[in-house]
């Protein structure tokens, strides 16, 4: 007898139909209501770069799972969903396509380019959304948002202002993870540290009197363009009478004093360090306390470019600085590292293992760069999010994920 049941269980034909039916009906669309308590989960966008993969199915189950529950127990409940948390993959992936052509984003210009991004985006966009369908996630797809949308783009605008407004945001110029492949700052978090084998360079920094030198240790010979000071830690014996000397930069012609500072470790190298502000972070602080210049001589393309050098120093011909401009970083390194050899002023080449920073995105070495950018006072805006994890309000599952997070917000 045949009563309509099907002898085998068809999961699209079934689960196709009845989600067509919860979304047709607005289940997963609440309305705010003051009156009702409300429970809202916003979900980690994925990134619109193909497909979804193994970890977004656990991911989202667990997700999908809470919101259902909270449903079933009354609350006003929304999963705000979203794709593309940052831009960055997808502007990657898009990027990747465009070199197959052999153009690239520069080549088509900015209106031009979000029209591809746009292209992929309603090609792969859908198919996790569609995939996310698929696992039954019952999020307000009404709501949905995407990175280059107009009322995201707007909200996120108009966050920017009440920020400013509020003296939560200010403009300064420090050192930032630059990657000149992607011509854009990279958050540390989207930094990789890779260990490999470079060089430590000893250079002898002669002194302006002609009384000797110092040797600096270095495993960034291209920066050397950019130094406005040797530091010297203030308990090191070897050094405590020359501080206050002035040495004379190689290659560049420069006077530079010779400063105190409990920055460099006697312990490494020859304890004398060259400071660079506008090319390392720890340099750049150095900078600070001592009220350093701050040469740029690495542009955002990782070319060496002397010209802003060339016209501090009014040195517009200097034969030396004009030989490197234009020049890759690591071409610049071999030729300043043999015109060193040839003026007497390499001491000798160490092997050294090094912790190399690598965009994450496209592999790229990250260039420390001195950049004008946009900040946010973390610790005031962080200071909430704290307490309501000391007080209990917001429980950790496993416990053991307190510590983690708030040696993340305390140290952000």
């Amino acid at each position: 007898m045949d009563d309509g049941i099907p002898k085998i269980y068809e999961t699209k034909e079934v689960e196709s139909k009845w989600y067509g039916w919860w979304e047709e009906r607005g289940y997963f669309h609440p309305e705010p209501n003051p009156d009702q308590p409300y429970y809202s989960v916003t979900i980690p966008p994925p990134n619109v770069t193909g497909s979804l993969h193994m970890g977004h199915a656990l991911n989202h189950s667990i997700i999908d799972a809470l919101i259902r529950w909270n449903r079933m127990k009354g609350l006003n409940t929304l999963c705000l969903p979203g794709t593309d948390h940052a831009g960055i993959a997808t502007q990657n992936v898009v990027e990747k396509e465009l070199r197959k052509d052999h153009t690239s984003r520069y080549d088509l210009g900015r209106e031009k380019f979000i029209e591809r991004i746009w292209e992929w985006v309603d090609v792969y966009g859908s198919t996790i959304i569609n995939q996310l369908k698929s696992l039954g996630c019952s999020y307000d797809w009404q709501r949905l948002r995407f990175t280059l949308d107009k009322d995201y783009a707007d909200a996120v605008l108009e966050v920017f202002v009440r920020w400013w407004n509020d003296e939560r945001l200010y403009l300064g110029s420090r050192v930032v993870n630059w990657c000149p492949r992607c011509r854009t700052v990279i958050s540390d978090i989207e930094v990789a540290n890779e260990e490999r084998n470079g060089f430590l360079w000893h250079i002898r920094y002669p002194f302006e009197d002609g009384t000797g030198y110092v040797t600096v240790a270095t495993t960034r010979p291209e920066t050397m363009l950019g130094d406005v000071a040797v530091a010297v830690n203030p308990e090191d014996t070897r050094y405590k009478h020359l501080v206050g000397k002035t040495l004379r930069l190689p290659l560049v012609n420069r006077s530079i004093p010779l400063v105190p500072d409990p920055y460099p470790d006697p312990e490494f190298g020859s304890g004398a360090v060259k400071i660079t502000p506008s090319h390392d972070p720890n340099d750049f602080e150095v900078g600070k306390r001592h009220n350093l210049q701050m040469p740029v001589v690495i542009a955002k393309d990782a070319t060496i470019d002397t010209r802003a050098l060339r016209a501090e120093l009014g040195q517009e011909e200097n034969e030396s600085l004009l030989s490197y401009q234009g020049l890759d970083r690591y071409e610049a390194r071999e030729r300043i590292v043999e015109d060193l050899k040839k003026l007497g002023l390499l001491d000798k080449v160490e092997p050294h293992k090094l912790a190399i920073g690598i965009c994450d995105r496209c592999h790229t070495v990250i260039e420390p760069l001195l950049s004008e950018q946009w900040f946010a006072n973390m610790a005031d805006i962080a200071k909430p999010a704290i307490d309501v994890v000391k007080e209990g309000r917001i429980r950790f599952i496993p416990d053991r994920y307190v510590g983690v997070y708030l040696n993340w917000m305390e140290n952000i």
